[in-house]
């Protein structure tokens, strides 16, 4: 997975478990794609300390990951529905000549996009 991915999911999933001090810093860095510096300059600490709270961030996101598995589950699970999805649109062709099965595929397509939707 790609590493400003994984960061914006972390955040996204255990992002509240940081200090606001913590958020604010990671926000501007990983989210708002500014540099070390400029992260430094807009909260008056300087470049290493920035450096270090980003590293520490990372660490405890990654342990929370580690114990909880939500992002892991999340992916998992949108997966999953993405396949279902792809599997009932595949059955709409068989099923233009029984009415029972059309209905049946068309509300498997519809719980696939409303899972998706909410992921």
């Amino acid at each position: 997975m790609d590493k400003i991915l994984e960061q914006s999911l972390l955040y996204d999933f255990y992002g509240e478990l940081l200090t606001s001090h913590q958020k604010d810093i990671y926000e501007d860095f990983v989210l708002n794609d500014l540099s070390l510096g400029e992260v430094a300059q807009v909260h008056e600490i300087s470049r290493q300390a920035v450096h270090d709270i980003i590293r520490r961030c990372n660490r405890q996101l990654a342990g929370y990951e580690e114990k909880l598995h939500l992002v892991e589950r999340f992916l998992d699970t949108k997966k999953k529905a993405e396949e279902i999805l792809c599997c009932a649109q595949s059955m709409e062709g068989l099923a233009l000549e029984n009415s029972e099965l059309t209905r049946t595929v068309e509300k498997i397509e519809e719980i696939s996009r409303q899972i998706l939707e909410n992921l």
